[in-house]
Order: structure tokens, then C-alpha cells, then sequence
């Protein structure tokens, strides 16, 4: 499809985008209402315009959703926003950086700094791996050019993104160009969606061997599985999932059993679940309740 033909399906596409959003600038003490994953979700909700928008049908087996951030600091000093990224890949159009990104294992930082607007296409896990003629395993914690899914060199793709008008504009533009190259479902990223789902229910298993018996998969077929399509360990997916559920229960009102809570999570311990969240986090598991509590709320 050519330029022109990927403009109009992209005018197309604009005039038909709804859109699922969440505008946390208009909730500022409504945390838990943010994605898991954000570390600051009260700092978040001061600074970050935060929408959502569900893909077209004949995505929908390949991407989550898009997703858009757009923040204004005026005159503020910059401001290091962090998140616990999920075991998913990501098409980013950002000015000057587009790319795609393979899972990050660690916390991934951002630092917030005058004013932008990024668009993000989330695929579910397994997602990417159809576009792609590599094991998803090969980016994690890297990127590769938009080009190499896209077929557009990245400059021009990164302009036909950012330069639309409003949200639904970007979306549109980068929904035509995805499916210009859509390719074939494939079962196996499915299966994998599957699993990781399994694994992120919230009473879900807490071992890898508790994960194959869910899914009914042997232990190295599906580790072969999370590296070809998923980019990182069943293990890996477990922890994540568990940490993601313990900051969005953390950034809640009322003071937390730390016991219970990671007793609830499969923990072995409070000291096991304490010493992953911090390592993660970058602070215990009190000090992060404490520093999401607005006032009033009454954290010491």
C-alpha cells in the first residue's frame, strides 16, 4: 500500500476510532483507577494525560490497545516518571526515538520534561512475534527501527503519527500502516496470551509448575514458548505479575497488612516479598503506601 492509499485509510480509520479513556488529570486521588504497572500513580495523575483506545477487529488477535501520554510540565523542572512494564512488546512513535520495544525486565524511567505527546501501540504477548521473523526473546531490554515492522522508513511513519490531528488521528495513522502488513493469526501466540493471562489472574499460580499444570504444557515446551513469543521466563511473568499487583494494592487507602499481603501473593515471606519489591521498586513496601497516600489519608 502506498502513501497515499495508507493516508485515506488512515482518514478512514480516524472517523470510526472510539476510544476507552482514562483522563487521570480529571481524578488526581483516584489512583488505583491508573494502569498497574505505574510506579507514582499520584505523581502520575499531576502531570501525565493518560488515554486508552481499543484496535480495530482485525488486530485485535495481535495488539492490546493504544495507548497515548501527553504532558505539559510549563515551567516545571523535569520529573523522572517510572513504571513495572508487563511481559508485552510495544510499537512507540516518540518524537525522535520511535521504535520498537522488546520487554524491559527491570523498572523502566522516563524522564518528563516540557511538553509531548507519545503514541504507543501495546501488543498482547505473543503479539509481535507474527510481525517478526525472530524469537521475541532476541529484544528483550532492546529496540529495533519501526521500519523492520512497518515497511515505512521510520521517519516518515514517525511523521505521519505525530503530525495527525488529536488522539484519534494518531491512532488512525498508525492502524493503517499496521495493517498494511497484517499478518497470519498464529496459534501459538495465542497459546501464549493464554498463559500469560493465567499467570496474571490475580489468584493465579504463583510457581511455573503450578502455570504448566493450568495451561497443561510441560515445563520446556513452555519455556520455549515464553522465549519465541513472549520475550522473557514463565518465571519472570509470574514475579512481575505479583510485584505489578502488590505497588496497585500499595497506592490504595488504609494501612496495608504487609503479612497478609504477601501471603495473598504467593510469597514465601514478608522478608521474601519485601527484599523483590524493593529491589524493584526501589523503596519497601511501607514507604511506597506511605508515599501514595494524599493528605488527609493519614500516612505518617
Amino acid at each position: 500500500m502506498d502513501g497515499a492509499a495508507l493516508t485515506r485509510a488512515a482518514a478512514r480509520r480516524t472517523t470510526t476510532v472510539s476510544a476507552r479513556t482514562t483522563n487521570i488529570l480529571d481524578k488526581p486521588d483516584t489512583a488505583p483507577a491508573t494502569p498497574k504497572g505505574i510506579v507514582d500513580p499520584l505523581g502520575m495523575a499531576r502531570r501525565i494525560r493518560l488515554a486508552t483506545y481499543p484496535p480495530a477487529a482485525a488486530l485485535a488477535p495481535f495488539v492490546d490497545y493504544y495507548w497515548m501520554v501527553e504532558w505539559n510540565m510549563g515551567e516545571r523542572a523535569p520529573e523522572i516518571q517510572r513504571v513495572l512494564p508487563y511481559p508485552n512488546a510495544h510499537l512507540v512513535f516518540d518524537r525522535g526515538r520511535s521504535a520498537i520495544h522488546g520487554v524491559v525486565r527491570g523498572a523502566f524511567a522516563r524522564s518528563v520534561a516540557g511538553a509531548g505527546r507519545v503514541l504507543g501501540v501495546r501488543f498482547k504477548p505473543g503479539g509481535l512475534r507474527p510481525f517478526i521473523d525472530h524469537p521475541v526473546s532476541t529484544l528483550a531490554d532492546r529496540t529495533m527501527p519501526i521500519d523492520e515492522v512497518l515497511r515505512v522508513p521510520g521517519g516518515e511513519a514517525e511523521q505521519r503519527v505525530l503530525a495527525a490531528a488529536g488522539d484519534a488521528g494518531m491512532v488512525g495513522a498508525a492502524e493503517a500502516m499496521l495493517l498494511a502488513v497484517l499478518p497470519a493469526p498464529d496459534p501459538r501466540a495465542l497459546l501464549a496470551a493464554q498463559a500469560v493471562a493465567a499467570a496474571a489472574a490475580v489468584d493465579g499460580p504463583a510457581s511455573v509448575a503450578a502455570l504448566c499444570a493450568q495451561v497443561g504444557i510441560d515445563e520446556r515446551a513452555l519455556q520455549r514458548l515464553f522465549s519465541n513469543y513472549v520475550g522473557v521466563s514463565p518465571k519472570w511473568v509470574i514475579q512481575r505479575y505479583r510485584l505489578q499487583e502488590a505497588s496497585w494494592r500499595l497506592a490504595r487507602p488504609g494501612a496495608p497488612d504487609l503479612a497478609d499481603l504477601a501471603s495473598q501473593l504467593g510469597f514465601f515471606d514478608q522478608a521474601h516479598f519485601t527484599r523483590d519489591f524493593t529491589k524493584l521498586v526501589g523503596t519497601s513496601p511501607l514507604e511506597y503506601w506511605k508515599s501514595q497516600q494524599a493528605p488527609g489519608q493519614g500516612a505518617a
